[in-house]
């Protein structure tokens, strides 16, 4: 806890879209992890982000994508594989 409040996980710095629908995240502890996107394209929120994944960009600590595409950095830090 900081200050009577629970210390929150770190927000996404840069991202890249890298092959094959696997994101290379940079959060702002200096960590980096890689993301495997692939398994959302399955949901329909997510059915057209094979068209839209290289543009790939950080918006207020998370990795969003035209068309109100975004995925939470509490995910992203969680469920990547750190490199």
């Amino acid at each position: 806890m900081i200050h009577g409040k629970e210390e929150l996980l770190p927000r996404v710095k840069s991202v890249e879209a890298l092959p094959d629908y696997v994101l290379l995240v940079t959060f702002q502890n200096g960590e980096r992890k890689e993301y495997d996107v692939k398994p959302l394209l399955q949901y329909p929120m997510y059915r057209n982000l094979d068209k839209v994944f290289p543009a790939a960009a950080v918006q207020f600590g998370t990795v969003v994508w035209p068309g109100d595409l975004d995925i939470s950095p509490d995910t992203l830090y969680l469920h990547g594989r750190a490199v």
